[in-house]
This record gives structure tokens, C-alpha cells and sequence, in this order.
């Protein structure tokens, strides 16, 4: 080989083409091959030299490789090299880069299943160590960004993000069926072991690449040369397992692209002669895995294009939940010692969340929301005692009005603080950790009473207002809040600042992943907490003692409580909390039928509950909740009312999982003394609530 071409081979990759195509005497242990025609993965010389090279290949149908030609001598090579400098990149990597533009590759892909899956590709494996080593760099930009998903009031099944790419090989989509009918089945086929098992069609099916295989060496040694797998999170090969053909495939479909990044980018660090050759081996070797992991990255981006071009943002997600509710009372007195009403009453409630982020990291919740379903204590019982948590609210009446409920915007400031601006319908869960998990699901899910749901005292503030949680490291959590009850009303005593408040400040130790502790103050006025007995909430409920005053009393409270949760195992986990609530009465008021001093009002309440996750099937919850609903145990003054008696609140229920978005939740509820008064017999309500979730 002449001087020339000797020097030109360091600094020109017009003489690295040209010297593949010297005799294979030439070359190294292993020759390099071009496949024919019929093969999708094969490299091509331009010009002179590949003219030469085709009239010792086989012909087009055949399938198998043929050898360079060895008749081109180094006189060849120096008059080629100046012309095919300029066209190499094109030329010989187009085949490495554009493998799915071939005619082979393209009857395979546009005229049979372009989504189908391969059939040994193993349920088992993660999508996210199957595709993104093939999936293009800017795939994922087009995606909206996904809103942080950290408000407790929010707690619905979480909804599948992904499509899976695990497809059972005998799904065959119709060209013209519906878009979503395909990216659902995609998202949901080859899930069971049936149709893994349905799936495997030849004996190579089964086989692994093993890391003694000569192929698994050898993609090893290109990734450690070029470093070009990326779709591990530690950004090793794992050369200690084996891998399927598909994750192979994978891995090498990332070093082709990295290969001719580097050729078409005329950098120095050119791919050696002997890695071309173990390139070119490779793809002999899994063209069919190649061809079809490219056809269904294609066929995906395909879907993706078409919806993202008819969705309606690209910014916004549209969820939402279904509630039917049945309930009625099995038996019982109310509050004033009369039989309670036993009409079963069957209703709903619907919320329709547009959860919007600019950033990725920020959520901006905007919720529109429709009750019909009334109040037990309005009628019924008399009093917030058992009333349930998605109806309209103690002492509400049902009005099926669509109307705008949560309205919020949450923002990071650095990484360890967030912001929560409440414009509408806030609440003490939208920024800070109840401590009940599994019953706090603010009536989707979980307990079916409000007095179920969590802390009575955290239902003393509510409405407009700012809020913030700062982590102090991984197991503290701060949690201050502030809302208004009517801050968007300017008349006097009313407003941000003069009207009804409440404040809250929390300290939240989660010391594992099993354990959570809070410790909770409020200070509101003018709020009450609505669960409970009439008079633990007196200043509201004058007419229930009597008084013949539609005024309502000025209060102020300040409430303590402390709520824990431990996870005993994956199937048991216990919890509780006590709250105290000093409620002071601020005015005197004289009416009619008798009088109110100013003074105070003690308020306990405590609660003990158990928990069995996955009972049964997994995805159930079965619970049980056991505690005293707020009672006022003493008073200043006689004119201020106490309970005599105590109350238990017995409450069971059993959520079965339908699917990812329906389930069934049948329970009970049991007052021994409504209204705390041991004259009245025991209440007994029961419920059916069906929740949806889209």
C-alpha cells in the first residue's frame, strides 16, 4: 500500500472508506462483509470501488453475504480517495442511520403490523431498559410537561403515563380502528402470563444474549470505546446478566447511532476498521431485532405526532372522578330523640380537575365540581355526627349547579420549599400531610365520613389564601398556611384579613418510609370544625339549643393535635390522632327565648385506626375507624351547652378494586349515642360509594 494512503487513513475518512475495500488478506482475524440486498442492515461504497465490489456479490434474492472484492489494488484506492471524501459519510453510514428507510424494511414495517411487538419480547422486561436507548433524543420534548403530582386533596388512583411497549404478538389493529382503542390495547396487552406465553413461536425465541456470547463481548467492547449506552440509570453496560435479543438490539442500535454521529460529524475519533467489522457482524447477526424495534419506535412517534396535533393543550392534563353514592339510615334516633327518617338517598358527585404546569415543576388546578347528593344531619340525624365526606356538607342541601371549586397555583423556590397560593375552596390538605393515609381521600376513596378522613381540627380553616411547605432534609417537613373564609368579599367585616380565617403551622417526622408523626396548631375565628355534636359547634347551631336568633356568634379557637401512622407490615397499618380544641365565645347575645354569656368551651376528640391493605386482592383496603367525634367536656358558664355523654364513632369499610378506575366501596357507620347523648339509641348508617376515576 503506497505512502499515500498510509498517512491519508489517520486524518481522512475518504481513505478509511477506501480502505475497506482492499483485499481481505488485508484485514484483520475477522473479515468485514457486506450483506446483500436482501439483509436491512448493510454498508455500501460509493463510487468506483463499489462497482467493483458488486461484481462479486451474490445476486438480490439471495441471502447470503458476500465478501469485498480484493481485485481493487492501492493504485485503485489513491485515485478513488479524493473522490469519495466527500461522499463517504453519506454513503457508507446512510445504511447504519436511515435502517428503517430501506425497501426491505419499509415492506416490513408500512404493509404488515407496525405496532405488533416482537413475539419473545419478555413481559418481564422495564420499558424504560428496552426503549430509550432507540427512542429519538427528541421524543420526549414533545410531550407536555407532566404537573407534580404532591397534592394530598388529589388522591385518586394514579393513572398509567406510559405506553407500554410489551405488545402480545397476536394483536393485529385495524388501519382505520379508533386512535386511543390502539394506545389503551398498547398500553395493556402482554401483561398476563398467558399471552407471554402465547407469544413464543420459534425455539430462538427463547434464547438470551449471555455476557460469554461473542456478540455480548463485543457490544460490550463498543460501549466501553464509545460509551453509548445511556439507557441505564448508572450509565454501566451490566455485563453481569443476560440480556434478551430486543434489550440487546437495543444497545446496539445506540452504539450504530453513535458510530455514525462520529463519521458524519468528521470527528477524529473515528470508529476503528475492527470495530466496523464488529458492527457490521452485529447487524447481521440481529437485523430482525433491529428492523423490528425501529418499526414500533415509528409507529409510536406516529401516534404520538397525531395526538398531540388534536389534543386541546399542550400544557394542560384533563382528569377527573365520579362518585355515586347510595346511603341510608338502617336504623336509630336523631339528635333530638325522635326515630330517624330511614330514606335511602342515592346521588353523586363530580369533579373535573385541569391540572396545568408551565415549568414541569409548578401546577396551576383549576376544578369545576357538581354535588347532589343532601346532608343526613340537615333531616335526618340533626347533627354532623356521621355525615358522610363527598355529599354536600353538614346541614347542605343538594343543588346540582356546576360551579368552580379548587382553584390553585403551586410553585417551587428552590429545591426544598414550595409555594401554594389558594384563590378558591382551599383546604388544609392541599399543602400539608394529614398523617392518615388510607383513609384521608377526601371522599374518593378511603374513609366515607368526614370524621373518617382526618383530624377534625384541620377544618378550621378553609377558603383563600398562601401556604408553604419546606423540607428540612428527608424526614422534617414545615407546613404554614393561612385562608380566609370570604377574602373575595370587599364588605366590612369581611375581606383577606377582617372577615373568617384560619392559620396553620405543622411539623411533620417521617423517620422512615413506615412511620409519620405530626404535630399540628390552628388558630381560627369564626369556624367551626362541623363534625361532632351541636354543641361543639354551638356558635353555628343556636337554634338547635333553643335560641331564636338566626346570628351566628363570634368565636376564636385555638387547637392542638397530634396524628401518627405506622405501617406494621405490607398488609396491617395502625394510626390515630387526638386533637383539643379552646373555643371561645367573644359576645354576649340576648334574644327571645334566653341569653348567651361570653367564656369558653373545652373540645376533645380523639380517633384509633387500623388498616389491611391488598386484603384479598391487591389494591383493596379494608378499614376500621374507632373514636370519639369532637364533644365539649366542660364550659365557663352555664349559658355555654356540654356534653354529658360520650359518643363512639364506629365506622368499617371494605374498597374493592374493580380495575385501575373503578371501585366499590360498601361500609357502615355507628353512632352509640348520636349527638353524645346516651338517651338517643344507637345510629346506624349505611353506604355504597362507586368511584370513577378518568
Amino acid at each position: 500500500m503506497s505512502k499515500f494512503s498510509w498517512k491519508g487513513l489517520l486524518v481522512s475518512p475518504g481513505v478509511l472508506a477506501a480502505s475497506l475495500v482492499i483485499s481481505s488478506t488485508a484485514l484483520a482475524e475477522q473479515p468485514v462483509e457486506i450483506a446483500t440486498a436482501a439483509q436491512a442492515d448493510k454498508l455500501q461504497l460509493a463510487g468506483a470501488t463499489t462497482e467493483a465490489a458488486k461484481s462479486e456479490t451474490a445476486e438480490p434474492e439471495t441471502a447470503e453475504p458476500a465478501s469485498l472484492a480484493s481485485k481493487s489494488t492501492v493504485e485503485t484506492i489513491e485515485k478513488e480517495s479524493a473522490n469519495l471524501y466527500e461522499g463517504f459519510a453519506n454513503d457508507l453510514i446512510a445504511p447504519v442511520a436511515e435502517q428503517a428507510k430501506t425497501p426491505e424494511v419499509a415492506a416490513d414495517l408500512g404493509e404488515t403490523k407496525p405496532a405488533v411487538a416482537p413475539a419473545n419480547l419478555s413481559p418481564e422486561q422495564p420499558v424504560a431498559e428496552q426503549i430509550p436507548a432507540v427512542a429519538p433524543a427528541n421524543f420526549s420534548e414533545t410531550q407536555p410537561p407532566v404537573p407534580p403530582a404532591n397534592l394530598n386533596a388529589e388522591k385518586s388512583a394514579a393513572q398509567p403515563d406510559q405506553i407500554s411497549q410489551s405488545i402480545d404478538s397476536s394483536a393485529q389493529p385495524q388501519a382505520q380502528s379508533n386512535l386511543l382503542e390502539q394506545i389503551n390495547q398498547y398500553s395493556t396487552e402482554g401483561s398476563s402470563s398467558e399471552d407471554a406465553a402465547g407469544q413464543v413461536t420459534s425455539v430462538s425465541q427463547l434464547s438470551d444474549v449471555r455476557p460469554t456470547d461473542w456478540a455480548f463481548q463485543a457490544l460490550q467492547s463498543l460501549v466501553e470505546r464509545y460509551g453509548c449506552i445511556a439507557g441505564y440509570p448508572d450509565g454501566t453496560f451490566r455485563g453481569n446478566r443476560a440480556m434478551t435479543r430486543y434489550e440487546f438490539a437495543a444497545g446496539l442500535n445506540a452504539c450504530l447511532d453513535k458510530v455514525s454521529e462520529l463519521i458524519q460529524g468528521g470527528s477524529r475519533n473515528l470508529a476503528t476498521r475492527e470495530d466496523l467489522a464488529s458492527v457490521q457482524r452485529l447487524q447481521e447477526e440481529f437485523a430482525a431485532e433491529l428492523a423490528t424495534l425501529r418499526g414500533r419506535v415509528d409507529a409510536l412517534e406516529a401516534r404520538a405526532s397525531e395526538l398531540e396535533a388534536n389534543q386541546f393543550s399542550t400544557t394542560t392534563k384533563l382528569n377527573g372522578e365520579v362518585i355515586f353514592g347510595l346511603a341510608g339510615i338502617a336504623g336509630g334516633e336523631d339528635a333530638e330523640g325522635r326515630e330517624a327518617d330511614k330514606t335511602t338517598a342515592f346521588g353523586s358527585r363530580v369533579r373535573i380537575n385541569f391540572d396545568t404546569s408551565f415549568s414541569g415543576e409548578d401546577l396551576l388546578r383549576t376544578r369545576l365540581q357538581v354535588l347532589n347528593l343532601g346532608a343526613f344531619s340537615t333531616n335526618n340525624t340533626k347533627t354532623a355526627e356521621g355525615e358522610l365526606r363527598f355529599n354536600v356538607g353538614p346541614f347542605g342541601e343538594a343543588n346540582n349547579i356546576v360551579a368552580l371549586d379548587a382553584l390553585l397555583y403551586q410553585f417551587p423556590i428552590g429545591k426544598s420549599t414550595t409555594v401554594i397560593l389558594e384563590a378558591n375552596a382551599g383546604a388544609a390538605d392541599d399543602f400539608t400531610n394529614t398523617v392518615n393515609p388510607y383513609f384521608d381521600g377526601d371522599g374518593s376513596y378511603g374513609a366515607l365520613s368526614n370524621f373518617g378522613t382526618r383530624n377534625p381540627i384541620y377544618y378550621l380553616l378553609g377558603g383563600s389564601g398562601i401556604a408553604l411547605r419546606h423540607q428540612f432534609g428527608e424526614k422534617l417537613e414545615l407546613s404554614l398556611g393561612y385562608l380566609a373564609g370570604n377574602a373575595a368579599n370587599p364588605t366590612r367585616g369581611n375581606g383577606l384579613f377582617n372577615g373568617s380565617y384560619g392559620g396553620l403551622a405543622q411539623l411533620t417526622f417521617t423517620p422512615s418510609d413506615s412511620i409519620a408523626l405530626g404535630l399540628t396548631y390552628v388558630n381560627s375565628y369564626s369556624l367551626i370544625t362541623n363534625t361532632g355534636s351541636n354543641a361543639s359547634n354551638f356558635p353555628q347551631r343556636l337554634g338547635s339549643f333553643g335560641f331564636d336568633s338566626d346570628t351566628t356568634l363570634p368565636i376564636s379557637s385555638n387547637s392542638y393535635g397530634a396524628q401518627a401512622s405506622w405501617q406494621l407490615s405490607r398488609r396491617l397499618a395502625i394510626g390515630g390522632w387526638a386533637g383539643y380544641t379552646n373555643q371561645r365565645i367573644l359576645s354576649n347575645l340576648a334574644t327571645p327565648t334566653g341569653s348567651v354569656q361570653r367564656g369558653d368551651q373545652k373540645i376533645w376528640n380523639w380517633a384509633v385506626t387500623l388498616a389491611f391493605p391488598d386484603l384479598l386482592k391487591e389494591g383493596n383496603v379494608a378499614g376500621i375507624i374507632v373514636g370519639m367525634e369532637p364533644r365539649v367536656t366542660s364550659s365557663t358558664n352555664r349559658t355555654l351547652p356540654e356534653d354529658k355523654d360520650t359518643s363512639l364513632h364506629v365506622e368499617g369499610f371494605y374498597q374493592f378494586k374493580l380495575s385501575d378506575n373503578i371501585s366499590i366501596t360498601p361500609g357502615l357507620i355507628w353512632l352509640t349515642a348520636p349527638d353524645h347523648n346516651k338517651s338517643n339509641s344507637d345510629l346506624v348508617i349505611g353506604v355504597v360509594r362507586t368511584t370513577f376515576t378518568f
